[in-house]
């Protein structure tokens, strides 16, 4: 379901969002800032520590474009809703056939 938004272009759409409204685009710079210390959270826990190679870098495009719906979609599930506004976004824009709860997708690749 995510990856037909993504075919669909929202990707695109939500970038250019984050250039005009003000309020959704210090939304995702803070989903970014969630992201990076819940990692560094989980990597002081696991005793594994810094990684320099991916200092300041989170995922999906965050903080300053969207690059993919899935990372977004995933973040908002694991953080929890208002959190991730584009990931908010995302889950409920795929609904329709996908919830936490159920799976109501019919696989393109399914013969009919």
């Amino acid at each position: 379901a995510v990856s037909r938004l993504e075919a669909g272009g929202l990707m695109y759409e939500m970038s250019d969002r984050l250039g005009s409204d003000e309020r959704l685009a210090a939304g995702h710079r803070a989903a970014h800032e969630d992201y990076l210390a819940e990692r560094a959270r989980i990597g002081a826990k696991a005793g594994t520590g810094p990684v320099p190679e991916i200092e300041g870098i989170s995922a999906g495009g965050m903080p300053v474009r969207v690059k993919c719906l899935h990372v977004l979609a995933g973040h908002a599930l694991a953080a929890g809703r208002g959190v991730n506004p584009l990931g908010d976004e995302t889950l409920d824009a795929i609904a329709q056939w996908w919830t936490p709860q159920a799976c109501h997708c019919d696989p393109a690749w399914r013969d009919a």
